[in-house]
């Protein structure tokens, strides 16, 4: 009689089930979770590895946007944004960054055009974005933290943006960046993350919240943990990316998404 342990019919399926996802994953080269990398490119255990993307040059046809909020074009948020850009190319995902400029930009005026145009009635930088949201796959939005909130810059062109373009972004992951000198920078991250749970936009993560300290993009290098930060959130978008794009080359479906039902509370 064999003496190997016995173990249920359910138990069988579920490891079953585990080894045939396992596969499916290695067929469509991808590891199932992204591996961290220390400053210097090393894992955890101090020796190089490879990042495993779909193609054997690395290089993938995804990209990224990347939104700069402050009206320094090359500033805090700009050193953060461009860690997170840095990470997102080694792991095989175009970026491009987009500075909103020191211009101001006009709030929402209520007007309600947009909805039967899919465009905002005063024609500058959000329209020449919302007409872009098609070539991109991901979208990185950073902000500065002005009085716990964020900038004045990203905070209308987002109003607009996403109230007449919103439908656009549905299923295409999101993150936002946000740097500050000392405080207010949770208050500032809750609020630009709001843009993307209306949307039905994944939500990228990181080790940590997404911000830098520092009153100086020399300053914010030596936030260690801060752009470590940046490097795992761009590491772990390419990685959500790539898993998008594997779900659809194995016939997984979008969402199909119910007509909007808006309820008042007064009647």
């Amino acid at each position: 009689m064999s003496n190997s342990p016995k173990i249920s019919r359910r138990s069988a399926l579920k490891y079953a089930g585990a080894a045939a996802f396992g596969a499916a994953a290695t067929y469509a080269g991808m590891k199932l979770f992204p591996q961290r990398e220390s400053s210097d490119g090393a894992s955890p255990s101090g020796t190089r590895e490879p990042q495993h993307v779909r193609n054997s040059k690395n290089k993938t046809d995804m990209k990224v946007l990347l939104v700069n909020g402050s009206p320094h074009k090359t500033g805090c948020t700009f050193t953060a944004l461009s860690e997170v850009a840095s990470a997102l190319e080694k792991n095989g995902v175009k970026t491009e960054i987009l500075w909103l400029g020191s211009e101001p930009v006009s709030g929402c005026l209520g007007c309600g055009i947009c909805r039967s145009t899919g465009l905002c009635v005063l024609n500058d930088s959000v329209n020449a974005v919302a007409e872009k949201v098609s070539e991109f796959d991901g979208f990185v939005f950073g902000s500065p933290v002005h009085y716990a909130a964020a900038s004045g810059f990203i905070t209308p062109f987002l109003d607009r943006l996403f109230y007449s373009a919103g439908k656009r972004f549905a299923c295409k992951p999101g993150a936002a960046v946000v740097s500050c000198r000392r405080a207010g920078s949770t208050a500032a991250l809750e609020q630009l993350n709001k843009y993307f749970t209306i949307c039905n936009m994944p939500v990228a993560p990181s080790q940590y919240w997404n911000m830098v300290h520092g009153n100086s993009p020399d300053e914010v290098r030596k936030d260690l943990e801060g752009m470590q930060t940046m490097r795992t959130l761009g590491q772990n978008m390419a990685w959500l990316l790539k898993c998008i794009a594997a779900g659809k080359a194995a016939g997984v479906d979008l969402p199909a998404y119910e007509a909007r039902v808006a309820t008042n509370f007064i009647r």
